[in-house]
């Protein structure tokens, strides 16, 4: 798990990067590299748009690989103890990717409106999966249940607290 983990991360930080590269360089160099993620028309059109869907992408990338990052350091410090599972570590890891995963789906959520109404503005658009900013539907899901699954485990945390202060 913790290869393919840094396997994943590494590629979601490339997306991001590229992403964030992309689009600096297409307001400062070269607006032709607006076509890399196929949103020219929208940068000929206004670029504060290009700039705000922009924006909107790479929060979404950089949450993602954040979310990875989460998961190597929890693999990388071992504090993942099956024997015992209820400890401060494990409890605001659940926490933290459950923010980061309704964070995720909020920004892919806005990201996917905001690009519903540029179509109805006319202006030519990619598909939503191109623009990695589908499933925040499916992002939504997991972060309120893992943010269910995080108060599970802090009062699981409280429970074993208080037998091991038992005599």
């Amino acid at each position: 798990m913790y290869v393919i983990s840094w396997i994943i991360f590494i590629g979601l930080c490339t997306e991001a990067g590229g992403i964030i590269i992309n689009a600096i360089i297409s307001l400062y160099r070269n607006p032709d590299s607006a076509s890399y993620i196929n949103l020219s028309d929208l940068y000929k059109h206004d670029v504060g748009y290009f700039l705000v869907e922009s924006l909107f992408m790479s929060i979404v990338a950089v949450m993602r690989a954040c979310l990875f990052y989460l998961i190597i350091k929890l693999l990388q410090d071992e504090k993942l103890n099956l024997s015992n599972p209820f400890n401060h570590e494990t409890g605001s890891f659940i926490f933290k990717a459950s923010s980061l995963a309704l964070g995720i789906g909020l920004f892919s959520f806005w990201g996917v409106k905001n690009t519903a109404w540029l179509m109805n503005q006319g202006i030519k658009m990619p598909d939503i999966q191109y623009l990695r900013l589908g499933g925040a539907d499916v992002w939504l899901f997991m972060g309120v249940t893992l943010y269910i699954i995080a108060q599970i485990f802090k009062r699981g945390i409280e429970i074993q607290e208080e037998n091991e202060l038992t005599v």
